[in-house]
């Protein structure tokens, strides 16, 4: 039974892989603000088979994060994973961003992110093992339109472990680090974003359920791959910007303002959790269960690319030998 710490575990991608952990028997600590959401999220990984431990943190906080590590070892055991999942985000042009409001979207989404590996790092190398996952996004390689906070912290992410991997190799290092860069999924975080749109925001389609993405992060803890790439559109993004970024720019443009728009107003009352957790119980899922896609064969396809190759391989030496029987 391993020990995994999963970061923004109370709501979104976080809470779905929490339950996930729970079905495969693990012993899951929850890190996230909200403390209604903590213990209903604990709740729904006990009775799915695992252990829980919530504990109330801001990821942004090194020393809150470095604190709930030292509590999970104590109650839980050696920690054998960790997962970097908390994240926020502001929706708005860059030049109608407030300063602070970059600088809290960082805190979270990046220096979250280092705090978490910081602390996974300082119990992990000692023992020379354990496994870091970075939950990602194709928005790590590409910006769009109206997340400038989020596609920065995204991309320092990337940056910040690509770096770390490579001083982990240097040293010969047993720990392993990977990255699962994610679609656009149905979670609450579109209804407790900040937002200056004049429409209720949401995910650039296609859009994933949030456990298309916890089955991809759980399979990554424990087949520790350089890169998950998760749903077709994130394939097609991250390829189609490395071909030709130019005319991405342009089509991202034209396309993605109305893209990230429902087509219904922002509620007067709209709030948001960028630097305080909203009330209640979010849970895993948003507004969008009827567009949302339950599975995605590209990412079955990529966690077994092995078998896939086999296959593949196998059915071209058939046809092979076919028509050369003819």
């Amino acid at each position: 039974m391993r020990v995994v710490v999963v970061t923004g575990g109370s709501s979104g991608v976080g809470r779905a892989l929490c339950r996930e952990l729970g079905r495969r028997g693990d012993r899951v600590a929850l890190l996230a603000r909200g403390e209604e959401a903590l213990q209903a999220a604990a709740a729904e990984v006990r009775a799915a088979g695992g252990g829980a431990l919530a504990i109330p943190t801001d990821v942004a906080d090194a020393e809150a994060v470095a604190s709930a590590a030292d509590r999970v070892e104590r109650e839980m055991g050696d920690i054998d994973v960790w997962v970097n999942d908390a994240m926020t985000t502001v929706f708005a042009r860059v030049w109608q961003t407030e300063p602070a409001e970059f600088a809290r979207a960082t805190e979270v989404t990046y220096l979250g992110t280092v705090n978490g590996t910081m602390a996974a790092l300082q119990r992990m190398r000692p023992r020379d093992r354990g496994t870091i996952v970075q939950v990602g996004s194709a928005l790590a390689f590409r910006g769009i339109p109206l997340q400038a906070a989020y596609c920065g912290a995204k991309h320092a992410v990337r940056g910040f472990t690509e770096s770390l991997r490579c001083e982990l190799l240097a040293d010969g290092s047993g720990i392993r680090v990977a990255m699962v860069e994610l679609p656009g999924l149905n979670t609450p975080q579109f209804d407790h974003c900040r937002t200056r749109l004049p429409d209720q925001p949401q995910p650039v389609p296609p859009i994933y359920q949030p456990e298309v993405a916890a089955r991809a992060v759980a399979w990554a803890t424990e087949h520790p791959r350089r890169d998950h790439w998760v749903g077709a559109a994130t394939v097609a993004t991250i390829l189609a910007n490395r071909i030709a970024p130019g005319l991405v720019d342009h089509y991202l443009a034209r396309t993605n303002i109305e893209a990230q728009q429902a087509p219904e107003p922002l509620p007067a009352d709209h709030g948001d959790n960028l630097f305080d957790p909203s009330p209640g119980d979010p849970g895993a899922h948003g507004r969008f269960d009827a567009q949302a896609h339950r599975r995605s064969p590209q990412a079955v396809v990529a966690r077994h690319r092995g078998a896939t190759l086999a296959v593949a391989g196998a059915a071209a030496a058939l046809l092979t030998a076919r028509r050369r029987g003819r």
